[in-house]
Formats: structure tokens, C-alpha cells, sequence
């Protein structure tokens, strides 16, 4: 069984990114495996979710020894989730297979990533926005205890579902597209909360998924091997750091980096590519100081302190804020 000692290195910086923001795994991994290391869509797929299957509860146990996860949700999203994961490698089988199949992951994969960079996007907004709510009196301020939320089980189970399929079929999901759909329907819960709760109903829906990949995908045991030497012990630095550093810049970094993962796996030009992402590093700061402009906060945001959070209500950095 052949290491590739770069590739190890590569995933332990994927690992800890994974552990201080909940989100990156597939979203960063499989694309990272076709894109630099010419894995075949299918194979990334299915080796990235095997394992994902055994470092997601690495940084699941951290966020539950501090009590960040919200059981509740946990439960009902996998009663969507977990069958649904495991039927997506039959959904890419039943489309087409040989290099249709290959095809069809790729751009599912693109898609996938695109909407998570959006999400996040959409995800740094509302966070803005509900700062500027609080600090005009017009929502109460943050709890300083843990939030009661009055679980809506329906549309939990739906989002277990839609994000469990999507996880099968691309290996990208369980963090990025899955924390955000959270963070719409219950906005009261804290954001180390989120990212304790999505790390940990992210367990059984990746293992249900790895399951189905073994038995009809195209796992290969030394590609994980080196996956897991890699992403383990950046997935525990991590999620030890999680509890304490802000990740907001580094979600801004994902949004960019998911951006471009995604116009590779689309097949544009790298003249193309180039000029979209340099226009993306241009106009974006320009079009989000203007935003926080309008919502009366300084163009550029500067260092929080607690005080400071508390006096405009924005939620103390206990956790890894999600702006």
C-alpha cells in the first residue's frame, strides 16, 4: 500500500479546516483529488467519503465534550439523511456508467460546489444582518446560556434528505451545504452549536454513504490511507482550536477556494478562469463594504472585543463566528 506524503500533507490542512469551521471535507477534498492528483471523479468520491466516514467523529467527540451539540436536530436529520446518503451511489449508477458516469460527477460535483460557495455567501449576510437587527433593538440580544430552539421536524427531516442525497452522489454536503440550511431554520442556536451539531449528524450520514460506496463504488484502500494520516490529526487540531479562533476569514478563503474548484471541474480555460476569479477578488471586498455601509457597520470590519460584541449585540466569540 503506496502513501503519497503530499497528498497526506494537502488533506491535513483540508482536516483542519474541517474541524474549525464544520465545513470543507468533500467540499475541498474530492475536488483537491481530481483536480491536482488526476483521481477519477468516482473513485475521489467514494474513497473521500470513506474517509470522511472515519474523521468525521474525530472532531464530533471534541464539540460534544463541550456540550455544542443539539441532539434533537441530530436525531431527525438522519432520519433523512441516512437512507438517502446511501441511495446516492445507485442514483449515479442508474444515470449512466464508464466515463458517462465520470462525467455526470464532475459537474454534479461543480454544481454542488457552487452552491456552497453561494451558501456561504448567503450565510455571511444574514449573520450581518441579524447584527444590525439586534444592535437597533429589533431582535433580543444573543443568549448567553444555550438556546431553547422548538425543533421544526418536517423541514429538518427534508434537509437531512436533500443534503444526505447530495452527500452520496459528491461527497460534498454534510458541512457546507447542510450548517447553512441549519442556520436559516433555527438562527437562534450559537455558532459553535451549529458547527458541534452539523460535525456530529455528519457521522452516520457519511458512514451510510461510505457504506454504499465500499459495496458499489470505486473505493481504493490506499488513496484513504493516505487521506486519513493526512486529515485526522488536522481534523483534531482543528476542532480543538474551533472553540476559541474566529473563522470568518477563513470562510471568506472556502467561498473563494470552492469558486474556483468549480470552474476547473466545469472544464473552463484557465485564461477564463483566471479573469473571473481575479474579478471575484476585485469587486467582492468592494460590493461587501458597501453592504456593511447600508447596514450602518464600518466598511471594514475591525477586532471584536467581548465588550464591544455585547454593546452591538453580535454574538460573543466563545465560537467561530459565521460572518
Amino acid at each position: 500500500m503506496d502513501i503519497d506524503p503530499l497528498l497526506t500533507l494537502a488533506c491535513f490542512g483540508i482536516g483542519i479546516v474541517v474541524g474549525l469551521t464544520g465545513m470543507g471535507g468533500g467540499a475541498l477534498m474530492t475536488p483537491m483529488l481530481v483536480i491536482f492528483f488526476g483521481i477519477p471523479p468516482l473513485t475521489a468520491v467514494s474513497s473521500d467519503l470513506v474517509a470522511a466516514a472515519v474523521m468525521k467523529p474525530v472532531g464530533s467527540v471534541v464539540h460534544a465534550r463541550h456540550g455544542t451539540v443539539n441532539w434533537q436536530l441530530v436525531r431527525w436529520l438522519c432520519i433523512g439523511s441516512v437512507p438517502a446518503a446511501f441511495s446516492g451511489v445507485f442514483v449515479i449508477k442508474w444515470i449512466g456508467n464508464g466515463e458517462q458516469v465520470e462525467s455526470i460527477v464532475r459537474n454534479a460535483l461543480g454544481v454542488a460546489l457552487c452552491i456552497a460557495a453561494g451558501g456561504l455567501i448567503v450565510r455571511a449576510y444574514m449573520r450581518l444582518v441579524a447584527r444590525a437587527e439586534r444592535r437597533d433593538g429589533q431582535l433580543p440580544p444573543d443568549p448567553q446560556g444555550k438556546p431553547e430552539v422548538t425543533v421544526r421536524v418536517g423541514l429538518t427531516i427534508l434537509i437531512g434528505a436533500v443534503g444526505g442525497l447530495v452527500v452520496g452522489m459528491t461527497s460534498v454536503g454534510s458541512g457546507s451545504l447542510i450548517i447553512i440550511s441549519l442556520m436559516a431554520l433555527y438562527p437562534a442556536l450559537k455558532a459553535s452549536q451549529l458547527v458541534g451539531t452539523d460535525l456530529v449528524q455528519a457521522v452516520p450520514l457519511v458512514a451510510s454513504a461510505a457504506v454504499a460506496h465500499l459495496l458499489f463504488g470505486d473505493f481504493q484502500l490506499s488513496l484513504t490511507a493516505s487521506l486519513l494520516l493526512g486529515s485526522i490529526p488536522g481534523v483534531w487540531l482543528g476542532a480543538q482550536m474551533s472553540t476559541r479562533a474566529p473563522g470568518g476569514i477563513i470562510r471568506r478563503a472556502l467561498a473563494f477556494v470552492l469558486f474556483a474548484s468549480a470552474l476547473k471541474l466545469f472544464g473552463v480555460p484557465n485564461q477564463q478562469t483566471a479573469i473571473l476569479l481575479g474579478l471575484s477578488l476585485l469587486v467582492a471586498p468592494v460590493v461587501w463594504m458597501v453592504v456593511r455601509r447600508r447596514h450602518g457597520f464600518p466598511a471594514l470590519a475591525r477586532s471584536v472585543t467581548r465588550s464591544s460584541a455585547q454593546r452591538e449585540g453580535s454574538p460573543v466569540p466563545d465560537a467561530p463566528p459565521l460572518s
